[in-house]
């Protein structure tokens, strides 16, 4: 065997080797490379729309959070509000029963007034009435005794 021949046999093997991998091996082997590489990329794009979810999400929390502080700051400016016009309407409730009060008072008084004005009119006639017996040394009968007081009562 000559040196020749056996590196044109082993070329020859080599080139059947080479057609053979080249026609059957490496379209098989280019399908599973190009699936995997299609698999990556959908990964990847995945991963991406993950990404930007959850900046959305993020974002949208952070809006809503907003949204819920401001809602919390009207809700405790109305209450404030409403406490303040609940004071307000207590106080002029207050301040009306007081006005209330302070005229049932002075209507009392001024009733008791004209109740202690009529029992001394009363009484400043039976004394008069009582002088006048003692200087006419005489009894006035009843019914002419009150006629007197209320005549007395009367001019007082």
């Amino acid at each position: 065997m000559s040196i020749n021949l056996t590196l044109f046999a082993q070329a020859l093997v080599f080139a059947a080797f080479i057609w053979f991998t080249a026609a059957f091996v490496w379209p098989r082997l280019m399908v599973k490379i190009e699936a995997r590489n299609k698999t990556i990329a959908d990964g990847l794009a995945a991963a991406e729309k993950g990404n930007r979810s959850l900046a959305e999400a993020s974002a949208k929390s952070d809006e809503q959070l907003k949204a819920a502080r401001v809602q919390a700051q009207d809700i405790l400016s109305g209450a404030n509000k409403q406490a303040g016009q609940v004071v307000e309407q207590a106080r002029g409730t207050a301040q009306t029963e007081a006005e209330r009060i302070k005229a049932a008072a002075h209507a009392e008084v001024v009733r008791e007034v004209e109740r202690v004005r009529e029992q001394l009119r009363k009484q400043v006639g039976e004394l008069a009435v009582a002088g006048a017996a003692q200087i006419l040394k005489r009894e006035i009968d009843a019914k002419a005794h009150a006629d007197v007081i209320k005549e007395l009562a009367a001019k007082i």
